[in-house]
């Protein structure tokens, strides 16, 4: 049955890399009934499964996941095409009287689904920036703001070339989002209710949780992943390669030189650090503490109490 519109709830396990996300939305799906959507801007492509730390076979046939494995590595996928695709899902489970449960680490992505909304106020990418930077300094700002028209002519022409930073956020708006700024209009309407719940852990331990990761990355075969995505076309150019591990190990194994285990380490302290400030501003969100022996019994709890209330 599907649910009314007043109890269409939806339960978000979101946070930082390495924060066992897929293991407390598991757990969650299974107790309350739910099925889950990834909301992992890697896990999307086929064939990128180490580097993404995608949920294992026997993790897969607990519970059921959608969208991983939908793209092939070599096409485009945008916040646009992640909502649609994901509001489909989430019907879905609706139809079958189960509950969506959102789990994952991409912001902009949970909030496509959770929100309608536009995206002229969501934080900046600095992946994408730093894109931008590079293409600045090597073919120069009137290409850059060309750049800009082919995407938005009606942003374009409230610029100046010489207005980089405003171009270069004009573009990243519609790069991460498939929306406009000029249709922008910075509005927040929540499409279904929602609990959002994230698992802390004290910031040393946090990173040594990545750090291990990492290791154990590159000890299951992300290197010959990578290789493998080469040998089938794959390059550095594509949206799929610029995943955090992947960009890094492409660069390494195309230039000779030894795998970038610490500079991998590096960046994915830098991205949880980026999420956890993103993840803190959401609503209805329940920071709980995954180093207390209580833990599991606080998500739960947070649950119990969020399932019963009503609208």
């Amino acid at each position: 049955m599907v649910q009314e519109d007043s109890l269409r709830k939806i339960i978000v396990v979101c946070g930082p890399t390495g924060s066992g996300k897929t293991a407390t939305a598991i757990n969650i799906a299974e107790k309350f009934g739910g099925e889950i959507i990834s909301a992992d801007s890697v896990a999307i492509y086929k064939g990128l499964d180490i580097g993404s730390a995608k949920p294992t076979e026997e993790q897969l046939a607990r519970v059921k996941h959608y969208m991983i494995d939908v793209v092939s590595p070599f096409d485009e996928f945008s916040v646009k095409k992640n909502k649609k695709s994901a509001l489909i899902a989430v019907e879905e489970i609706f139809s079958k009287g189960k509950i969506p449960i959102i789990c994952g680490g991409t912001g902009f992505y949970i909030n496509s689904v959770l929100y309608k909304m536009s995206y002229g106020n969501h934080s900046a990418s600095p992946e994408i920036r730093k894109k931008y930077d590079e293409i600045l300094k090597n073919k120069g700002k009137d290409y850059l703001f060309d750049l800009l028209k082919k995407v938005d002519e009606e942003s374009a022409a409230k610029l100046h070339p010489n207005d980089v930073m405003r171009v270069v956020r004009a573009i990243e708006i519609y790069e991460t989002t498939g929306v406009k700024k000029s249709d922008v209009k910075d509005e927040l309407r929540p499409r279904f209710d929602f609990v959002a719940i994230t698992p802390t852990f004290d910031r040393e331990v946090l990173y040594s949780r990545i750090n291990t990761r990492v290791d154990e990355m590159f000890k299951n075969g992300l290197k010959e992943e990578v290789e493998g995505l080469i040998k089938k076309g794959v390059n550095g150019e594509m949206q799929s390669m610029q995943g955090i591990g992947y960009k890094e190990t492409l660069r390494a194994i195309l230039n000779g030189e030894e795998m970038p285990v610490e500079e991998i380490k590096t960046n994915s302290r830098r991205y949880a650090k980026r999420q956890i400030t993103f993840f803190k501003k959401m609503q209805n969100l329940h920071l709980l503490n995954a180093e207390s022996p209580a833990y599991e019994e606080d998500v739960v709890n947070a649950v119990e109490e969020f399932l019963s209330e009503r609208n």
